[in-house]
């Protein structure tokens, strides 16, 4: 089994990249996993590993070996705490990180059944805030992630950590305004946009037929064509002195709302 225990490793300091750089992680198509449930996760959600890195004081060979089903194709490589340490974004120390493909994200890929409820997110930054938007929707099971003028890569370390793995569990596209509103009209979904502006209250409204729930930053909001396209736009009562919460737990109560609508 191949040893790396210099982080001055010329493998390991491309692998730095990709954690650092979201342009080396575009142009190689490939990104890092830390943690054995994230790689697990990984794993049930059709993500191609090309090699697992792990330290064997933190994680024992055998069980390595039995996470990838003895997969011949995929390079396990025993590494030390020092070169682990370089790669590894979380203070956790579990001791196992891989390296693994991306995936296109497409539109024209999306399997929805025949009454789908979708989130679309619309040019949030912050990737901890997307990270949790995806574990709720993880929670309530819902059929995909729709992200509107990306301003973050999705593979974004940080992306992955604040999901808990749950980047891997939802179906999620991305594109942009434009065509995701054209992608809904098309396939006559209906959608609902988190706004102030002309809204009504989000309970009043029916998440029953195909519905997808629209929510933007919390800075600027939704963009015009998302207030003036929708079916309805909609608001979440403030009672406090504010005019707006975090929109991770917005998206929490829309999404649940929708589930409660729906028997679930």
């Amino acid at each position: 089994m191949k040893q790396i225990t210099s982080s001055q490793n010329p493998f390991i300091k491309s692998l730095v990249l990709l954690q650092e750089k979201a342009k080396a992680r575009k142009q190689s198509g490939m990104f890092l996993i830390e943690g054995i449930r994230e790689i697990e996760l990984a794993l049930k959600g059709k993500y191609q590993l090309v090699t697992l890195l792990f330290v064997p004081e933190l994680f024992d060979e055998t069980n390595v070996k039995k996470l990838v089903n003895n997969n011949s194709e995929i390079e396990i490589i025993e590494i030390s705490r020092e070169v682990y340490q370089k790669l590894a974004y979380r203070d956790t120390t579990e001791g196992i990180i891989a390296v693994a493909k991306t995936k296109s994200h497409l539109l024209t890929e999306l399997q929805l059944p025949e009454n789908p409820l979708l989130l679309v997110m619309e040019s949030i930054e912050k990737p901890g805030n997307i990270g949790a938007m995806l574990r709720t929707c993880d929670a309530a099971n819902i059929d995909a992630v729709l992200v509107a003028d990306a301003k973050t890569d999705l593979y974004n370390p940080n992306m992955v950590r604040s999901s808990v793995g749950c980047l891997f569990t939802n179906q999620i596209a991305v594109g942009t305004t434009e065509e995701i509103i054209e992608y809904l009209q098309k396939n006559n979904i209906n959608f609902y946009s988190a706004t102030l502006q002309n809204s009504t209250s989000y309970h009043t409204q029916d998440y029953t037929k195909p519905s997808a729930l629209v929510v933007g930053t919390e800075a600027t909001g939704l963009s015009k064509p998302w207030r003036e396209k929708a079916k309805q736009n909609i608001i979440i009562p403030m009672q406090g002195e504010i005019d707006s919460m975090n929109v991770s737990v917005a998206a929490a109560i829309l999404l649940f709302e929708a589930k409660r609508q729906r028997g679930f």
